[in-house]
C-alpha cells in the first residue's frame, strides 16, 4: 500500500491535535490544520505539514486543499472535519447572528470543505470522510442550544451524504464522542461574553446559579465520565483503516446511555432525564 493521505481540520488542541499525533504514528501523512496562522506554525515545528483553514473563511478552505494536494500530488485519502466551538447561553437569550456565526464554523465551512475533497476521492474510486460530531448530535442538554442545533444539523447532513455516496466508493462516517478531555469550555468563553446579555435576560439569576459556575470556575474541571482524546482517536483509526467502517462511532459512557435512552424512552421521559444533566 502506498502512503496514505489524512487532512485533519482544528489541530491546534485537543481531539484534533492528539488525532494528527496519533494518526502519524500510525504511518499516515497527516495534514494538521489550525485556524490560526501561529498554531500552524507551531505544529510544523512539531513536523506536520499544517495549512491554515479557518471555516469562517471560504478563501482558507480553497487555499488549504489546493495546499494539500499540491503536496501530495493530487490524493487525498480521507478528511477529518473536527474543529468546532459552542456558545453556550439560554435560547430565548441567543441572538439570530449568533446562530448564523456559529453555523458557518460547525456546519457550513465543514461542507465546503467536503465539497472539496469529494470530486478528487471520487477520481480515485475511494475515500473516507469523518465527521466528528457529539453526543449533544443525538440528544440535547439546557444552555447549550446552539452547539447542539448545529451538531443535529451535521448528523442530517451527514447521513444523507452517506446514502448517498454508497455508490462512489466513499466512506461517510460520524464519530460521536460524549466528555473528552479539550479546551471547548474554555473556548466558548468569549463566545459567550459576545452574544449573551446576562443581566438582561430573565434566567439571570438561573446563569449565575448554573452556566456561570461551570464557565469560570469549573472550566479545567474534568466532567463525569470524561476520555481523554486519544480515546477519539481510536475510533477514528478503525474509521480510517477498517475494510468495513461503521457508520457511527459512540465514545464515552455517556454517549452509549444517551443514544440506548433516545431510543428506549417517549420524549417527556427523556426530557426529564435530560433537564437534570
Amino acid at each position: 500500500m502506498g502512503e496514505r493521505t489524512l487532512l485533519i481540520t482544528g489541530c491546534s488542541s485537543g481531539i484534533g491535535y492528539d488525532a494528527a499525533h496519533g494518526m502519524k504514528a500510525r504511518g499516515w501523512r497527516v495534514f494538521a490544520a489550525c485556524r490560526k496562522a501561529d498554531d500552524c506554525e507551531r505544529l510544523k515545528a512539531e513536523g506536520f505539514e499544517s495549512p491554515r483553514i479557518d471555516y469562517e473563511d471560504p478563501s482558507t478552505i480553497e487555499r488549504g486543499v489546493a495546499e494539500v494536494l499540491g503536496a501530495s500530488g493530487g490524493q487525498l485519502d480521507a478528511l477529518f472535519n473536527n474543529g468546532a466551538y459552542a456558545i453556550p447561553g439560554a435560547v430565548e437569550d441567543l441572538p439570530t447572528g449568533a446562530l448564523r456565526q456559529i453555523f458557518e464554523a460547525n456546519v457550513f465551512g465543514w461542507h465546503e470543505l467536503t465539497r472539496r475533497v469529494i470530486p478528487v476521492m471520487r477520481a480515485r474510486g475511494a475515500g473516507r470522510i469523518v465527521q466528528n460530531s457529539s453526543v449533544l448530535g443525538l440528544v440535547t442538554l439546557p444552555w447549550r442550544g446552539a452547539y447542539v442545533a448545529t451538531k443535529f444539523a451535521l448528523e442530517g447532513l451527514t447521513d444523507t451524504l452517506r446514502i448517498e455516496m454508497a455508490d462512489t466508493g466513499i466512506h461517510v462516517i460520524l464519530i460521536e464522542p460524549g466528555p473528552v478531555t479539550s479546551k471547548i469550555r474554555q473556548n466558548s468563553i468569549p463566545h459567550f461574553e459576545r452574544w449573551i446579555d446576562v443581566e438582561g435576560s430573565p434566567r439571570a439569576e438561573q446563569y449565575r446559579a448554573t452556566l456561570l459556575k461551570r464557565l469560570y470556575k469549573d472550566a479545567g474541571t474534568p466532567d463525569p465520565f470524561e476520555l481523554p482524546a486519544e480515546a477519539v482517536t481510536k475510533k477514528l483509526a478503525h474509521a480510517l483503516e477498517s475494510p468495513r467502517p461503521r457508520a457511527r462511532y459512540y465514545v464515552t459512557t455517556p454517549t452509549y446511555l444517551m443514544g440506548a435512552l433516545r431510543r428506549a424512552l417517549p420524549t417527556r421521559a427523556l426530557d426529564a432525564i435530560l433537564r437534570k444533566a
